[in-house]
């Protein structure tokens, strides 16, 4: 029975079904054959009805729409010159000022997508005419994009939380440390690597005229997690403010919000939207058969059952997910995996906000490993000169230094932890 759901998706997957058709139609045939014939089939809008039925996951297209309204407004462009104009004069300059620029667009898009294109467009073209090595840079933003599913707001923490019944607002939380951690660690990487290149400090002048243009950037992530930190408003209330503020930005700051910026944002925002809601449609189709055959429960059993430590078990995870990420996007390992692992984790005795924060690690790592690393393909398509081992061979590094952070958060599980307790 396991053969046959596993055999199934990784069939329909291979013939190039989208995944959130897989998902559901091998959950259609598991009920049509398990489960009652075609008297099933009467679950199954009740399932779809009920897995969108969540206020958790209203918060998932508002952060989309945040973050194309601040990809098509500009705020990506002010954030690179004045990051660019403070760090420019230490070795590698530019490198530390394309991470610090990605962290704070992650910071309020949410998005690794849209952190790569918005800070790839600009820091691109920059640092390969001032001698930056092609390489490194296209694997320098290719990594500094994954952070936007790190550095909350985070839609990855909020399908986990909306899977799991964890709080969104402690994932939110814990992301943060990590986040820093993890972006220090690619800075200091990157001006080793980089440190061949000074260039002329700018003036304080200079600086603070930058600072100025970009001070909207920078003052919108302090108010969606101050705000949630101090239990101002919950993370799906901060959604709802980001989205007022970046149209407000836009609007009165930016004033390049046309009509037809305006249809390109609410276009894109509903196809990515309405993707990963299909996808958790399937995922729950799929969860409710193979929790009707009790599939999870057996699996928790097994891994439980034996006399291997728990942490092989969580290492054998962590390679399992690496060799997901080689092939699937981050929301279809999420949706796929977390029902079936969350249980597990628990029952070994780990912290699940903890978990959380090792498998967007992970799901990082997928962003940049081939061959559907999606970062990797979105640099790809910034410029006809990169090539897609070009950008692989760059990334390798950061790759690395991932594997070496997931590592270091197995020893040091409050890294994530710390403060989550002063959260709801």
């Amino acid at each position: 029975m396991n053969l046959f759901f596993a055999g199934g998706l990784a069939t329909f997957l291979l013939i190039g079904l989208p995944v959130a058709f897989s998902l559901g139609l091998l959950a259609v045939l598991g009920m049509y054959l398990f489960n009652g014939g075609s008297v099933a089939f009467d679950q199954v809008p009740i399932i779809a009805y009920s897995a969108l039925d969540d206020f958790t996951l209203t918060a998932l297209p508002m952060y989309v729409l945040m973050s194309q309204i601040l990809v098509v407004s500009g705020v990506g462009r002010d954030l690179y010159e004045m990051a660019s104009k403070w760090f420019r004069h230490f070795p590698g300059g530019l490198a530390i000022a394309t991470v610090f620029c990605c962290t704070i667009f992650s910071a309020i898009s949410g998005s690794s997508v849209a952190t790569a294109v918005t800070v790839g467009v600009v820091a691109l073209p920059e640092m390969v005419q001032r001698g930056y090595k092609r390489r490194y840079v296209l694997g320098l933003l290719a990594a500094g994009g994954t952070l936007g599913i790190l550095i909350p707001p985070s839609v990855p923490m909020i399908i986990y939380g909306s899977l799991t019944g964890e709080s969104v607002g402690q994932l939110f939380i814990a992301g943060v440390v990590p986040g820093i951690i993890l972006t220090l660690s690619f800075m200091i990487f990157a001006s080793i690597q980089m440190r061949h290149i000074k260039e002329k400090p700018a003036t304080w002048n200079e600086r603070w005229e930058a600072s100025k243009k970009a001070i909207w950037g920078l003052l919108l992530p302090v108010a969606i997690i101050g705000g949630i930190y101090s239990g101002i408003f919950t993370p799906t209330e901060a959604a709802a403010v980001g989205v007022v503020l970046s149209f407000l930005i836009a609007i009165l700051v930016y004033r390049n919000l046309t009509f037809m910026n305006l249809k390109k944002i609410i276009l894109t925002t509903v196809n990515t939207s309405a993707m990963i809601l299909f996808i958790i449609i399937g995922a729950k189709l799929l969860g409710f058969i193979l929790t009707m055959l009790q599939i999870p429960q057996q699996i928790t059993e097994a891994a439980t059952g034996t006399d291997v430590s728990p942490w092989v078990i969580l290492i054998v995870i962590n390679l399992v997910l690496l060799g997901l990420g080689m092939f699937l996007e981050t929301v279809s390992i999420l949706v796929i995996t977390v029902p079936m692992l969350y249980p597990i984790i628990t029952a070994l005795g780990f912290d699940p906000i903890w978990f959380a924060i090792i498998m967007v690690i992970n799901m990082e790592l997928a962003l940049i490993t081939p061959p559907v690393g999606l970062n990797l393909f979105v640099l790809k398509g910034l410029d006809n000169k990169n090539s897609l081992g070009e950008i692989v061979k760059g990334v390798i590094p950061y790759a690395l230094i991932m594997v070496l952070f997931i590592i270091l958060m197995c020893f040091f599980p409050q890294i994530a932890t710390y403060f989550v307790g002063d959260v709801q």
